[in-house]
């Protein structure tokens, strides 16, 4: 069974780039990544474009989802998290509402959103994820 997942970037600052993780055309979640820095390893968010995705099991997060082929980098992942600047190194930290953090903005409720994520790619032989950037910027 196949599960087509979108991330719509809805903005992009200094601290993040933010957006609304769809399946299909239904919204379930928000997320948070760095911001967009030429694809710059570990410091950037990833170009936006259609990747393939498979669940993975990560030394450091458990189970999460892992985005497949991006060009010039490795070990992009799907995990729970709140602030892009603190807990993601080019990751997708996914959540259920934007609210700031220590005076940084985040998303909050992530081990909430995280899991319908992981709920939504269970029992799913093909996960392809399309990243649509609609802030206007060059990812």
């Amino acid at each position: 069974m196949t599960l087509s997942l979108t991330i719509k970037r809805i903005a992009g600052n200094k601290e993040g780039t933010f957006g609304v993780l769809l399946s299909g055309d239904i919204p379930f979640a928000l997320t948070a990544e760095l911001p967009w820095k030429f694809n710059a390893v570990n410091v950037s968010c990833i170009p936006a474009d259609e990747y393939p995705c498979r669940l993975y099991l990560s030394p450091h997060f458990g189970l999460c989802l892992k985005i497949m082929n991006v060009p010039g980098r490795t070990n992009i992942l799907f995990h729970k998290g709140n602030v892009p600047l603190k807990d993601s190194r080019g990751c997708v930290v996914v959540g259920e509402q934007f609210e700031p953090l220590s005076g940084q903005q985040a998303v909050t409720h992530s081990g909430k959103g995280f899991g319908e994520l992981l709920t939504m790619c269970k029992d799913k032989s093909d996960i392809h994820l399309t990243i649509i950037d609609a802030t206007g910027g060059a990812a």
